[in-house]
């Protein structure tokens, strides 16, 4: 790993962690163009590495949604309503997540975490949005984030798990339930960004306690943490970008990245870049 590399990474988690595009994928595909964990010694480190800069991500949500945040601390506390509603929206639709990733992280990790399943994932993702996108108004009608009951909940974190299978993303396929189930797209896309605050954040805490000091003795310190503030810049940018363009156009063109991003990837193989 060197500086450059951490800045690459920690730029790609950031800009693709929140937009409905896949962050593992296209951070799969980044690391096979720079050569990180490519061995078995460093795979566990890299695959670490990759999720622990999920921490710069997670904070730039944190501050961007900081007052929502409050008055779900509020709800817990019994002191607002609407953020208790809130707050037992988001764990139902948490709890799904936390249940298959426990029971089948090892055959995931074995079997999907590579270029073909995320070439798949982005091809079909990438049609579902182009299709889509055109039935999606921007002022649709439809529930706030805060009336989002546990009916509705169940359905968006049962729909979450499908973003297992790198390369689908868990923005595209939560804010795709939230519409789903009546909400209105910026309902949908500010649940979803609450929703990876729980998921992310538990995804980092494991595997940074499982697998921390493997990052740690293959990568240092100043790298880890060049990565985690690049992505936190890059997230910030880029949720405050995705909030305003939906608030007048539309979700396609995410559908188009995404099969940009495929052929790319299917020529880089060709070409045995990658």
């Amino acid at each position: 790993m060197t500086t450059w590399k951490a800045i690459i990474l920690g730029a790609v988690e950031g800009i693709t962690e929140y937009l409905p595009i896949s962050s593992t994928g296209h951070l799969i595909v980044t690391q096979r163009i720079l050569g990180i964990g490519d061995t078995s010694a460093t795979k566990d480190a890299a695959d670490t590495y990759a999720i622990a800069i999920q921490l710069g991500a997670i904070l730039a949500v944190l501050i961007l949604y900081r007052r929502r945040i409050l008055t779900v601390f509020q709800g817990l506390l019994g002191r607002n309503v609407e953020g208790r509603t809130l707050l037992v929206a988001l764990t139902i639709a948490f709890l799904p997540a936390v249940v298959v990733g426990v029971l089948f992280e090892k055959p995931i990790k074995e079997n999907l975490l590579g270029t073909g399943p995320v070439i798949a994932a982005w091809i079909v993702g990438g049609v579902l949005l182009l299709v889509l996108a055109p039935r999606i108004r921007p002022d649709r009608p439809g529930l706030s984030v805060t009336n989002i009951g546990p009916r509705q909940a169940i359905i968006i974190g049962a729909v979450q798990v499908l973003a297992m299978w790198p390369g689908t993303s868990r923005s595209l396929v939560t804010i795709l339930a939230a519409l789903a189930v009546g909400t209105t797209l910026a309902a949908a896309v500010e649940f979803s960004f609450l929703l990876g605050l729980m998921t992310l954040g538990a995804a980092t805490i494991y595997e940074g306690a499982k697998n921390g000091s493997k990052v740690i003795d293959a990568y240092g310190w100043v790298d880890p943490l060049v990565g985690l503030v690049v992505a936190f810049v890059s997230a910030v940018v880029a949720v405050r970008w995705m909030v305003s363009w939906l608030q007048t156009r539309s979700l396609a063109v995410f559908g188009w990245e995404r099969l940009v991003a495929a052929a790319i990837t299917i020529g880089l193989i060709a070409t045995s870049v990658i």
